[in-house]
């Protein structure tokens, strides 16, 4: 959930990975898109909503993790609450990146065949609740979960989400609207440009 009128939010929306932001290939990130995702950031009220499998994080992944929370805390992007799924990964992510004010909950977390379609349809509502509500005034809002809770939540757009690829949506109308979206390997160079 992003920027301040009525917390005018965008949520964040990292799945831990590797994407571009908002269409443009890996290669060609202008410094001012970059410097546009950051300063949006910076005004707070994003939710960042992270996808992983439910298995231990490699180093890679590890790295990826601490290397997201350094460059949100060294571009001064403030971090309030934290919603992760219950499953490991997801949370090791948040603690990894050195996020404070965890919680996990199922409404983020994979149900497939383990649970009824009536819960995976509860989820895919809690989903959708949390993308559009406001984070705290002046922070931002990070979502851990995985992909087929993406996919069902956010449709067909998101089938080829990949590990740490991030979207950032602006929560508004009772809804919310895609921003960007970003690899978790482009953060230090979105971040950078902002500096």
């Amino acid at each position: 959930m992003l920027i301040l009128s009525r917390r005018t939010i965008a949520v964040l929306t990292a799945f831990f990975g590797l994407l571009g932001v908002l269409g443009f290939s890996g290669q060609g990130h202008a410094a001012a898109d970059n410097n546009n995702v950051v300063q949006t950031l910076r005004a707070g009220g994003i939710v960042i909503d992270n996808i992983a499998a439910q298995r231990n994080l490699n180093d890679k992944g590890k790295a990826l993790a601490k290397a997201f929370g350094d460059a949100l805390r060294q571009s001064g992007v403030p971090i309030g609450k934290v919603y992760t799924s219950k499953y490991n990964r997801a949370y090791e992510t948040a603690v990894i990146a050195g996020f404070k004010n965890i919680e996990k909950t199922a409404d983020i977390t994979e149900g497939g065949l383990v649970v009824s379609p009536n819960e995976n349809n509860r989820r895919i509502e809690a989903f959708h609740k949390l993308l559009a509500t406001a984070p705290m005034p002046g922070t931002n809002t990070i979502l851990i979960t995985h992909k087929p809770n993406i996919v069902d939540a956010l449709g067909k757009d998101w089938f080829d989400v990949k590990e740490g690829e991030a979207s950032l949506f602006r929560p508004e109308s009772g809804g919310y609207k895609l921003i960007a979206r970003v690899q978790m390997e482009e953060w230090p160079h979105v971040t950078a440009a902002a500096k």
